[in-house]
């Protein structure tokens, strides 16, 4: 099915493909047969594919094609990656000088025919085609890329030398075929707003996947006689050794157009069957988000910005790798970044690069690392601070002391909540009585994906669901809490609240979900807490006072998100649960 009942029902009328009462009997027999309209005039070939789809083009007033028996050129044909035609069912058609033609079944998915205009620097003219019209199209791709695979496998051959020869390596690595499978595995990362790609080697096989709102999904699957060439071609394009096959190796290259740049951060890892990369793609483009975009509730948020103001201090982002802690601390030197304060980073790697912002990178292959970078900061006047991450004693106790002589420190820190970060950094040994003098916020955090609004349904817990749900979070609890808050009304239960699940559509990919934003727990250190820290209070001690001064938890931010339909209680469930 590519067209919803009602646009099939328009296009039969307005096209006068059949007669009300026809049409009635069709889609009352659909709708016992549990089939969609468009699947069962087709499959009964009550009306034509060719004459249906001239009417659907009809509805969405634009042209139709025929694509059956065309045969399009290999340059225009690539124009469009072949992952970007099959997935969003669009294909180039013909090119002139200013204009390139496509043929689509999705006349709506205007995101798609943008990407390709930008990509191709031409305006688009869309076509409808028909199902098998297309699939036509996606053969000639098929078997351009079959042959292209054949090309590869021809230079690889049985050369169980090749790995060695470093010349042999270079010369597969610029061979275009190669260059085309790489251009478009990025193509449609990029487009798909994936953060890292997988490229991972099998017995027989070369799986591809792509990290989507924090989700590995598969991609493609490719021949493992093509492994040499993509390897070798990335191996090039970040300056790594060819000829290096037993040691693991990290670079980075970078991808410009028009509408984008991209830093990709490159790890290769030797394994049984040959050698993994993961690529992580870096948005050089991308600018920091402001606090309200970031998802924080009215509360934590003037929390957040109530702290940043403080002269001094430190301020401690918290929670797992990939939970956004540094877009986080990137929005805040984004408000903090004015002519009047000298802000200066140490950072593994930068993944934003911000103006009048000095940013450096460590290296520890050279001795840079935090501890020595945030040393060398203090001699360079900051006003402001950040420091990727602290990871050890060293590094803390430097962080510590600049925040206690008068400078604000910004950093992150592998904790599950907001709370524990303070024994950790005991832990580390940092006394007791400088954290507690230091330290100003912490924001524990975790991103949820977000409910697509194109098919999102609305949905009652039943009392099974209630049940399993109060057994993987305290419901009694959190409802207390919110109700106190006034974020929710005071006769608010699990059964009456109406909660949110996407059910999967050609806008979300099937997933359900589209987009991330965070869920948070703001714990801002008052004179109460400040005195628990001092007297080495217990976590629980201290979970207790930041109960009393209305903190509100991940778990309670994520559960108010999915009552308002933001997310889903499922997503809320896997990012807490501990």
């Amino acid at each position: 099915m590519y067209f919803k009942d009602e646009i099939i029902k328009q296009a039969i009328k307005e096209g006068k493909l059949a007669d009300a009462i026809a049409l009635r009997k069709w889609s009352a027999d659909a709708k016992n047969k549990k089939m969609a309209l468009e699947d069962y005039v087709l499959e009964t070939k009550s009306v034509s594919e060719e004459n249906l789809f001239k009417a659907i083009a009809e509805v969405y007033k634009i042209p139709y094609m025929d694509l059956k028996n065309q045969i399009i050129r290999k340059d225009i044909l690539y124009i469009v990656p072949p992952t970007i035609a099959s997935t969003y069912l669009v294909a180039p058609i013909e090119k002139t000088t200013d204009e390139l033609k496509l043929a689509t079944l999705c006349p709506t998915n205007l995101q798609t025919f943008e990407f390709i205009a930008r990509k191709s620097g031409l305006k688009t003219k869309i076509y409808l085609t028909s199902p098998s019209g297309l699939e036509s199209v996606l053969k000639q791709y098929r078997s351009t890329l079959k042959a292209e695979i054949e090309s590869i496998s021809a230079l690889t051959g049985e050369d169980k030398k090749l790995e060695e020869d470093q010349e042999k390596l270079k010369k597969l690595a610029e061979d275009l075929p190669v260059i085309r499978i790489v251009d478009s595995i990025l193509e449609h990362a990029i487009y798909e707003n994936a953060s890292d790609i997988h490229i991972e080697p099998g017995e027989q096989e070369v799986n591809i996947r792509y990290r989507v709102d924090g989700i590995l999904r598969n991609v493609m699957t490719l021949p493992k006689t093509v492994l040499s060439g993509i390897v070798a071609r990335i191996k090039i394009l970040s300056n790594l050794k060819l000829d290096e096959h037993r040691m693991p190796q990290d670079g980075r290259f970078k991808i410009v157009a028009k509408d984008y740049r991209y830093s990709i951060r490159v790890s290769i890892f030797p394994i049984f069957d040959g050698e993994k990369i993961v690529l992580r793609l870096l948005p050089e483009t991308a600018s920091a988000l402001s606090l309200e975009a970031l998802g924080l509730l009215p509360k934590p948020l003037d929390i957040v910005k109530r702290n940043i103001k403080r002269p001094h201090g430190i301020i401690l982002v918290t929670g797992p790798t990939g939970s956004g802690k540094t877009t986080t601390l990137y929005s805040i030197l984004g408000i903090l970044n004015t002519p009047k304060v000298n802000i200066s980073t140490v950072e593994d790697p930068i993944e934003y690069k911000m103006p009048n912002v000095n940013q450096s990178q460590i290296n520890p292959k050279i001795g840079f690392t935090f501890a020595q970078g945030l040393r060398a900061l203090l001699r360079q006047d900051p006003n402001i601070i950040m420091v990727g991450e602290i990871r050890d004693a060293e590094t803390a106790d430097i962080a510590i002391n600049a925040a206690m002589t008068g400078h604000l420190v910004l950093s992150t820190l592998h904790t599950n909540d907001a709370v524990t970060s303070l024994p950790r950094l005991i832990d580390m040994g940092v006394p007791s009585f400088l954290v507690s003098y230091t330290a100003n916020l912490i924001i524990a955090q975790r991103l949820v994906r977000k409910v697509c609004k194109n098919c999102a349904k609305p949905y009652k817990l039943s009392n099974e669901e209630t049940e399993n749900l109060g057994k993987m979070m305290n419901v009694e609890k959190i409802l207390k809490h919110l109700k106190k808050l006034g974020l929710l009304k005071a006769g608010d239960t699990p059964k009456n609240l109406t909660f949110y699940r996407g059910e999967g559509c050609r806008t979300c990919g099937s997933e359900g979900y589209k987009g991330r934003l965070g869920i948070y727990e703001v714990l801002e250190i008052t004179p109460a807490i400040s005195k628990l820290i001092h007297t080495q209070a217990t976590t629980d001690e201290l979970k207790k006072a930041a109960d009393e001064q209305d903190m509100i938890t991940l778990a309670e931010d994520g559960f108010y998100k999915a009552v308002k339909g933001i997310t889903s209680l499922e997503e809320v469930v896997r990012v807490t649960k501990e």
